[in-house]
């Protein structure tokens, strides 16, 4: 059984370098002025990008620079001269969109391989097969499809490396096409500026004003509850819409988890799965990769699928989980992978490893979020996870505390002997997973 690559996000140096530590076999990381994350990041910067490549060459692993927005022309006239540095490092293949630019670098480097962008939205074998003829050699499918779709595109297009995501934001359009930021801010979302309007609150009201001040008020057709209802559904299947003390949110899709599908696209013959996330910290680069890289062993190995990984991706901070359009109907005699093995495993990262103290056999740790002594802390290094039971935590005087307060604090605790890229998450509850 052919094994996939799993390739992870890589946001920053240090989010690169945990990635290929936890498991990954490829990282993608893009420029911030030609890919979908305009944000400044570290590899807007040759000097970093370079190390980065240099890190995944030395650990025998792939590095893939995401230059996937979809150019208007200015950025046309830019693109060679400002990409030209950055392909003299080597990375292993371009990500990509945009038709115009994706003939452009095959015209300047013929040799260099490009994998066309989950932004082109590929949904059918007769695309693929023409992004083959034009030489890409991998298509990352759209996130629309579902497992018996992209199964029939690898039988149609067995030439053609597929890529499919398994984790990771969806967006409420197909792959970014969403007009919504533009619209209000004047901010495109093709252009990697998007401000994620879907995942607003927005407030009810019985009445409002205006900008200049004129009341405006509800229609007098109203009832006071606010329901929704889908044309073409089964009559009197009504959607409320509720809200708390946070907002009202009616567009806000649930995070990507389709970690109980990995067995399915092995079989299927998928040649990498990607986790979305370059603005995510290390601890969820690091868990993710951690997680889905045992996923894929177990599926490699034949052992059945591990329930329990559920719930350590339910412990990330997340929106709620979905499968997305993997599975277009669920049926009631399918093991429930809707939620969790253990619903209420929730998890905080608190701290990282940053040095080891034989003589009192405590372990320095830099403070990210609070955690006490008594919590249930599950320990996270490259080799694998334990848990443990906080029973003993100095300051740096060397004083015995109870409580390590929250970022900016070191401290210095009982954990046993670990070593660089260890981290460290607390059980929210006290709850572990079974």
């Amino acid at each position: 059984m052919k094994r996939p690559t799993l390739l992870s996000p890589a946001g920053s140096l240090r989010a690169l370098n945990y990635a290929l530590a936890y498991g990954a076999d490829a990282v993608y990381a893009g420029l911030p002025r030609y890919s979908l994350r305009a944000r400044n990041n570290e590899f807007r910067n040759t000097g970093f990008l370079g190390k980065g490549i240099e890190a995944c060459r030395a650990a025998g692993k792939r590095f893939y620079l995401t230059v996937n927005l979809m150019a208007h022309n200015r950025k046309v006239d830019t693109f060679i001269r400002d990409l030209s540095d950055a392909v003299a490092l080597g990375p292993d293949a371009l990500i990509m969109a945009d038709p115009g630019l994706i003939m452009m670098v095959r015209e300047t480097w013929p040799d260099m391989p490009v994998h066309l962008s989950v932004q082109a939205n590929t949904v059918n074998y007769a695309s693929v097969r023409f992004w083959n003829s034009i030489g890409v050699s991998r298509v990352i499918l759209s996130r629309e499809l579902s497992l018996d779709e992209i199964a029939e595109i690898r039988q149609r297009c067995p030439d053609t490396e597929i890529e499919v995501f398994v984790h990771g934001a969806l967006c409420m359009a197909y792959s970014g096409r969403c007009l919504l930021s533009g619209y209000f801010n004047h901010r495109d979302s093709n252009q990697g500026t998007c401000t994620n309007a879907c995942r607003w609150s927005y407030r009810m009201t019985e009445s409002a004003l205006t900008p200049e001040g004129e009341h405006v008020p509800r229609h007098t057709a109203a009832d006071n509850v606010y329901l929704l209802e889908e044309e073409g559904r089964r009559h009197g299947e009504w959607m409320e819409v509720s809200e708390d003390e946070h907002g009202t949110y009616i567009m806000n899709s649930r995070d990507l988890r389709a970690i109980e599908h990995v067995q399915r696209l092995i079989d299927i013959g998928v040649d990498c799965l990607k986790i979305e996330g370059r603005t995510k910290s290390h601890y969820y680069v690091a868990r993710t990769a951690q997680i889905y890289a045992r996923a894929i062993d177990d599926a490699i190995a034949g052992r059945p699928f591990d329930a329990g990984l559920i719930g350590r991706l339910d412990g990330l901070a997340n929106r709620g989980y979905t499968d997305g359009f993997l599975q277009r109907h669920r049926s009631e005699d399918y093991q429930n992978y809707a939620s969790g093995a253990s619903g209420n495993a929730r998890q905080q990262f608190v701290g990282e490893w940053l040095a080891y103290d034989a003589a009192s056999g405590l372990t320095t740790l830099e403070v990210k979020n609070r955690f006490a002594v008594g919590d249930a802390l599950e320990i996270v290094t490259p080799g694998g996870s334990r848990d443990v039971t906080l029973t003993r935590m100095e300051n740096m005087e060397g004083r015995t505390c109870d409580v390590a307060p929250g970022s900016g604090h070191t401290v210095r605790i009982d954990i046993g002997v670990t070593g660089p890229m260890t981290l460290v998450a607390r059980y929210v509850g006290d709850d572990r997973i079974e």
